[in-house]
């Protein structure tokens, strides 16, 4: 009766399991490549993962192992949401903590000098901050660079792109990107007065999309604030 009944259980499982395997789509988002690149293009599903009930597909085992090792940060974002306590550094050396600028719509920019994406971004966020800094908005502009000489480097590049926003270095032991979960570089995230974080985009990045969501939480700060 013992054995009938574990073979009974043996023949169920794989039942389940072929099932499961018959479900999985043969092209699917892979659940890394958007949130790291923007990737909008359906990609042939090589492995998958079920993180609390829920199936994700990817295009690698290695996208797979980068997702279980932190299914968190690959989620689809909630909003609004708590901004992380994180500390910067000026490129003077002085420690400014984000929750300075509470009371304000701030867009954090995590980039680096080598990064060709994140010095395109630039510019725009540039025009951003020429035009709405009166208006409430600062843009914060976070290098994640490491190199020994990497302050010369900023400073030379903020420089010759004519950036005036601030600009900041992301040198703690525990630095800003960790804690903001960043995968991918440039990556944007929109905080309102609140220091709650109401957007973000990362990789391929719409800056009209951008715009109007910093539009939105202006308005929404000056309706706060009253006439």
């Amino acid at each position: 009766m013992r054995y009938r009944t574990f073979l009974f259980l043996i023949v169920l499982a794989s039942s389940a399991a072929l099932i499961a395997e018959a479900l999985i789509p043969d092209r699917a988002l892979c659940s890394v490549c958007v949130l790291k690149g923007g990737e909008t293009e359906l990609e042939k599903v090589k492995a998958h993962s079920e993180y609390e009930g829920k199936a994700y597909y990817f295009c690698s085992k290695n996208c797979k192992i980068e997702f279980d090792a932190d299914p968190m940060a690959f989620l689809p974002p909630v909003f609004p949401r708590p901004a992380p306590a994180c500390v910067v550094e000026t490129l003077e050396g002085e420690d400014r903590a984000l929750g300075d600028f509470k009371g304000k719509v701030v867009l954090v920019d995590f980039w680096a000098t080598w990064c060709k994406p994140c010095l395109e971004t630039m510019p725009r966020l540039q025009k951003l901050y020429s035009v709405y800094s009166d208006r409430g908005l600062d843009v914060l502009g976070v290098s994640i660079d490491e190199d020994k000489d990497r302050i010369k480097k900023i400073r030379k590049m903020v420089g010759k792109m004519n950036i005036s926003y601030p600009i900041f270095v992301d040198a703690k032991q525990t630095p800003a990107w960790h804690q903001f979960k960043v995968k991918a570089i440039p990556a944007m995230y929109l905080l309102n007065g609140e220091s709650q974080i109401v957007a973000q985009w990362a990789g391929k990045i719409d800056y009209e999309e951008v715009e109007k969501e910093v539009l939105r939480q202006l308005e929404k700060r000056l309706e706060l604030e009253g006439p």
